[in-house]
């Protein structure tokens, strides 16, 4: 009998799996690549909102667990996925830079911006009120590490390669049967594919739809990320991400005319040279109203659980909300109540009884 059958193999699945993998807890992976916003993310990671100047939840603690998460898959599967780069503010005004200085002069803040304004020029980009740079910064090849991820899990019978139909889950004292699988536990890590899950469908995940290019601009040298509107990743051989775009209507991972013409446009605000586009993307992501991921265990079911919600920072959070449930389930552990699905729980139970003929 397994420990943990896992539903997903994204960033929540595989972070979950790592967690099972450090504890000596049996796993297999169900996944049939339905969901892509994962493998299409810019995979970026900030421990700063900067629209808002504010810093990200917990940004502390989960730098240390994504570093030490990233560091040992890439010890073990021998590939380097994590790539440490600055992230530069592009200011627009001598407004946005008295803002970037007020802001560093927080607390929670002072570890993640830098002082020092940044005035190196780029090629083919009009910096005349120079940069700010936000420390502690990257970006992970997400596409690279759920393949190399994949063929791991393949190479040790770890993967399962369909469709989870629900229907076939039966309830036991010692946990779940799942056709003739057997396991303590079910962990749902489906990103939007949420909505179609018969015990968790009722949170409130409001996929986000986000749209990114592949650009090539041989005219461009940057060797940073470059973060206004959109932000300007570096890939190397004149190529670049660029992103994104944000569509709350539009649930599809089908690339658009709309999301195509808007990046092109905020691109041009940014850079002078030419460029071609030679890859556009899309996917959902699985994000939530109040900007808290979606963890923990079905009210009635125990044996069922839930990492999902992870939206536009599951790089940074997916190693840190694998540990919280992983020790939440084995060593019972509360989860912090802002992550925790029992704050959506008394809504919902009142949503039954009104909903009642």
């Amino acid at each position: 009998m397994l420990d943990y059958l896992i539903v997903g193999s994204g960033l929540a699945g595989i972070s979950f799996a790592e967690v099972a993998l450090k504890n000596n807890k049996t796993f297999l992976i169900v996944d049939n690549k339905s969901q892509n916003s994962s493998r299409v993310a810019g995979g970026l990671y900030n421990p700063v909102i900067l629209k808002r100047f504010s810093e990200v939840w917990k940004a502390q603690e989960q730098l240390v667990l994504m570093n030490e998460f990233y560091s040992q898959i890439e010890d073990k599967l021998q590939k380097k996925f994590n790539f440490q780069l600055p992230i530069l503010r592009k200011f627009f005004s001598i407004e946005e830079q008295n803002n970037w200085f007020s802001a560093s002069d927080k607390i929670n803040l002072a570890p993640f911006l830098s002082t020092k304004l940044i005035t190196k020029k780029y090629n083919s980009i009009d910096s005349p009120y120079d940069y700010g740079e936000v420390l502690h910064t990257g970006y992970v090849d997400t596409a690279l590490l759920l393949d190399c991820y994949k063929e791991y899990l393949q190479e040790n019978n770890l993967l399962l390669e369909e469709f989870f139909d629900s229907t076939y889950i039966e309830f036991f004292d010692y946990g779940i049967q799942y056709k003739n699988i057997q396991a303590r536990h079910i962990i749902f890590a489906e990103g939007f594919g949420l909505h179609k899950n018969p015990f968790f469908n009722y949170l409130p995940l409001d996929g986000t739809k986000g749209e990114l290019f592949v650009i090539k601009a041989p005219n461009l040298n940057l060797d940073v990320i470059v973060n206004t509107s959109v932000f300007i990743l570096p890939l190397g051989n004149d190529l670049f991400k660029v992103g994104a775009t944000y569509n709350w209507q539009d649930k599809t991972d089908l690339p658009t005319e709309e999301g195509k013409q808007e990046l092109v446009d905020r691109i041009k605000e940014i850079i002078t040279c030419d460029f071609e586009i030679v890859k556009h993307f899309g996917g959902v992501r699985p994000t939530v109203k109040d900007r808290r991921p979606l963890i923990g265990t079905h009210h009635e079911r125990k044996s069922l659980h839930i990492l999902n919600g992870l939206g536009t920072r599951g790089v940074m959070l997916g190693p840190a909300m694998a540990q919280a449930l992983f020790d939440n389930i084995e060593n019972e552990i509360p989860l912090d109540r802002e992550i925790d699905i029992q704050r959506f729980h008394k809504k919902y139970l009142k949503t039954l009884i009104f909903d009642r003929p």
